[in-house]
């Protein structure tokens, strides 16, 4: 066997090692293992570095990366069934009205549709100056059409009640008729909890204390497993902000809240929660813009 189809098998059994065939390879044509004992030298050197290359004997459970040790809470929007009839007195006629009740769950899926506010008017000194932008009129139109040929029977169109928010869903619902705008003041932007890592703009705990509290209401509000009541799939569409949105992410998946400033999101984005009927959650899509042209992406 050739020195060179040695090397390229020994790193075949190593799962491969380009570098180290070509390193070998180009010694051999120029000649720096000329001498029989130069080639040994090598490969107890090559045998060495391939050796370290390996990983060592994979055993289930010593992986680096451990658990968070956070279990799932099933009843995180305390919506649970089962959690609805504990602790109610038995009636006289048994326990079989409790158990009907528990096996009376939600069969309905909630497709709930965040949408980023479009760019605005950041010189504005209070709410009623910070109107679109004329890009921001176009963004909020391109994000309109997308949730018009997405082609889902949207159930309804919830927007904070800040200028920019209403303004964006007042273009949005243009592309959608028929389905109702709803303005609640819960969803207006904030500080929700102070972040990790800390940011440079410090704001007093004040702030965080009433603004995370309203925050927090809107998302026990909104983002929940459906009724009993509800037999089909509904498509909610929210629009509202940027640290509204990463919170309520954060929450639903069960994630820390204090990491809601490490995500970032565009103007007009759509990110998407799934909520199924036994509370489990899904994020399939986080800020999507990918329906914009790149000239009309902000992150304002």
């Amino acid at each position: 066997m050739s020195f060179r189809r040695a090397v390229r098998l020994m790193c075949g059994v190593a799962s491969g090692s380009a570098v180290l065939v070509y390193a070998a390879s180009e010694a051999e044509s120029r000649g720096y293992f000329g001498e029989t004992q130069g080639k040994r030298q090598w490969f107890k050197t090559g045998l060495a570095v391939i050796h370290a290359a390996q990983p060592s004997t994979w055993v289930s459970g010593n992986s680096s990366v451990q658990p968070s040790g956070n279990g799932w809470d099933t009843n995180w929007d305390k919506r649970d069934p089962a959690s609805l009839v504990n602790g109610k007195k038995k009636e006289s006629s048994g326990d079989a009205d409790l158990v009907a009740e528990v096996e009376n769950k939600p069969k309905a899926t909630r497709h709930i549709l965040l949408i980023r506010h479009s760019q605005y008017n950041l010189s504005g000194s209070e709410d009623k100056e910070r109107f679109l932008t004329m890009l921001g009129r176009e963004q909020a139109e391109l994000t309109g059409q997308r949730l018009s040929v997405l082609g889902m029977k949207y159930d309804i169109l919830v927007h904070s009640s800040m200028t920019r928010a209403t303004e964006t869903a007042n273009i949005i619902s243009k592309h959608l008729p028929g389905v109702d705008l709803l303005s609640c003041d819960l969803l207006r932007e904030g500080a929700p909890i102070k972040p990790v890592p800390s940011v440079g703009h410090w704001k007093p705990d004040a702030v965080y204390h009433e603004d995370g509290a309203r925050i927090e209401a809107a998302f026990r509000r909104y983002i929940h497993r459906a009724d009993v009541k509800q037999k089909e799939d509904s498509y909610e569409i929210i629009v509202c902000h940027a640290n509204v949105i990463r919170y309520f992410v954060c929450r639903a998946l069960q994630f820390p809240p204090e990491g809601w400033l490490r995500m970032g999101l565009s103007n007009g984005s759509i990110t998407w929660l799934t909520i199924r009927p036994s509370g489990r959650v899904a994020l399939k899509v986080l800020g999507d813009s990918g329906f914009m042209p790149p000239d009309k992406l902000t992150w304002t």
